[in-house]
């Protein structure tokens, strides 16, 4: 089984990628292993864990919470798990989220493996060491960086996808396009998602391409001081949505990229807006959408990225070329009145 190694400030992850889960006791001691998943993934893939420790979740971002953390721990008590014991995440990103997490502060930190099962957590979710729970409509307010010690993907979760989640992962993919990779914004361009889901091996390398593209940032800026800030795009207001309106995770960031766009053309002399719109929409994505401002630009006050006055804000200088523009709250308070 080849592995790719990637190392970090304290750490390194080892990526399985276009793997089967059927690998994983090769990669952990069984007995010492219990995966956290949740009701979605296990219904469709009962059998794949058979014979493991399994802890089942709600599926669902309003559960990507503190109660849900309380919860694994005090299974982990009731288990007599230990510092040898090693957590597995296998599903979407919020299952990614949260079993990190949880590994985190669990006897002050234990192992923790992903095996993604979405689109979106294969090309971003479960990668960079970012875990975490929300606080009422605040995304990821609470949580950790701590890389995983592995990645294994096996495409076979795509195979019960739904269309939505689909339609979810590509908003990251289009988001790594725009700030780093124009010959992929041009590839998405020419393709479709019904392309890409009627061929293997084109979505196996796109997987590929964008889960190292993404890894390859983290790297150069772990604790996102600078580079890692672009990853960020379409999150600022995405995030702010995202939880008020009760958006999918890639919806909520379309939009954010949408009007990320729209502030580019004014903040940087952008020429592509109606280029990236038109992208979105073409992988089913939405773009311009009605919401409240003030509601709205309340919660974004709040964002991780905000640094007293100012907000760091990530636009395009051009497609492949992203940068992070430090926005006095003020100033973004009028551009948003006028949406």
């Amino acid at each position: 089984m080849k592995k790719l190694t990637y190392k970090f400030s304290n750490s390194s992850t080892d990526y399985y990628l276009a793997y089967g889960i059927s690998h994983l006791k090769e990669i952990v001691d069984q007995k010492n292993c219990v995966i956290v998943t949740d009701e979605n993934v296990y219904g469709h893939h009962e059998k794949r864990f058979k014979n493991w420790n399994v802890i089942i979740l709600q599926p669902g971002e309003e559960y990507k919470a503190q109660d849900t953390v309380d919860t694994i721990i005090e299974q982990l008590i009731a288990i007599e798990a230990d510092r040898k014991t090693t957590l597995v995440g296998v599903g979407g990103g919020v299952v990614t989220d949260i079993t990190g997490f949880a590994a985190s502060i669990y006897m002050r930190g234990i192992n923790f493996g992903f095996v993604p099962t979405t689109l979106l957590s294969m090309v971003d979710a479960s990668i960079g060491g970012k875990n975490g729970i929300d606080v009422g409509v605040y995304k990821n307010l609470v949580g950790t960086i701590r890389q995983p010690s592995f990645i294994l993907h096996d495409l076979i979760f795509l195979n019960t996808l739904p269309q939505s989640e689909w339609v979810n992962g590509f908003a990251e993919i289009i988001k790594h396009a725009c700030i780093r990779d124009a010959a992929m914004f041009r590839e998405l361009e020419a393709n479709s998602l019904k392309k890409y889901q009627g061929r293997k091996i084109s979505v196996c390398k796109l997987i590929q391409r964008n889960a190292i593209l993404k890894t390859r940032i983290v790297q150069q800026d772990e604790y996102e001081k600078g580079e890692r800030r672009l990853l960020n795009f379409g999150h600022t207001l995405g995030h702010a949505i995202e939880n008020q309106y009760g958006l999918p995770h890639g919806q909520a960031i379309a939009v954010g990229m949408t009007y990320a766009s729209v502030i580019s053309e004014k903040l940087m002399q952008f020429k592509e807006a109606s280029r990236v719109t038109k992208l979105l929409q073409r992988y089913d994505l939405p773009t311009f959408a009605e919401f409240e401002g003030r509601k709205v630009f309340d919660v974004l006050k709040m964002d991780k990225k905000r640094e007293r006055k100012f907000i760091n804000y990530v636009l395009l200088e051009k497609i492949g070329k992203g940068v992070v523009k430090s926005i006095p709250l003020d100033e973004l308070e009028k551009i948003f009145q006028e949406f």
